[in-house]
């Protein structure tokens, strides 16, 4: 199934990625389609980790929300639809809510972690914890209320402008004194300012999804 990514990228650098071994935490619009992508270039080591069900809100921009997912763990979908894409792809699925008490436990034995999550206080512990276990890390920052999925990048989080998510997160790297370099898919487009709850679409998370895989693939066959 992968002769013509085998051609451009050749055998060995194939092997690389089939051991390779990913863990995404959060399954949502940037998560989700990060995931069955990796596993589309190649991957067949894989955790899913993600303690919510489909919702009908999901709809407009997960890959895991169809009409006959509507309540069912997202975890449990994502690894029906990666197993009938590579029915040999090693998928673990974690059905929690990853934070500081569990991810000491579940952090272990990977060589790339991608951090898809909401949660600020998740982001810290996913990125805190793969510096102290010298895990690789690359960490989606916001994708809400924004419309131009051009104006996305992969850069370093202190290179980052116009994402709230992110001034909140290089705050913390430097009170915490983390002066390693954390990749980061992140969007130099100012917010549109909505009332209510954050806004989101199909094509912006998506974009920063593939963008992740883009990321992880080159690194590793380069």
């Amino acid at each position: 199934m992968f002769d013509r990514l085998e051609k451009m990228i050749g055998s060995e650098s194939l092997g690389k990625i089939k051991q390779t071994r990913v863990m995404v935490v959060g399954l949502g619009g940037v998560g989700g389609i990060c995931a069955l992508s990796l596993v589309r270039s190649g991957i067949e080591n894989i955790t899913l980790i993600d303690y919510d069900v489909v919702d009908i809100s999901n709809l407009n921009r997960q890959v895991v929300a169809f009409r006959s997912t509507l309540g069912k763990k997202k975890t449990e979908v994502l690894k029906d639809l990666i197993l009938d894409i590579n029915p040999k792809c090693n998928v673990k699925i974690y059905d929690v809510f990853l934070d500081s008490n569990n991810i000491n436990d579940i952090l272990n034995g990977y060589d790339y972690v991608i951090d898809a999550c909401d949660t600020v206080k998740t982001k810290q512990a996913i990125i805190k914890t793969s510096v102290e276990k010298n895990i690789k890390v690359i960490s989606s920052m916001g994708t809400g209320n924004k419309l131009d999925p051009s104006k996305l990048e992969i850069t370093e989080i202190r290179k980052t402008i116009n994402d709230p998510l992110a001034r909140i997160m290089r705050k913390w790297l430097k009170d915490e004194r983390i002066n390693k370099k954390i990749p980061v898919v992140s969007s130099t487009e100012m917010p549109i300012k909505v009332e209510g709850v954050v806004s989101s679409n199909s094509f912006v998370p998506t974009s920063a999804g593939l963008l992740i895989t883009s990321w992880l693939i080159n690194d590793v066959i380069n």
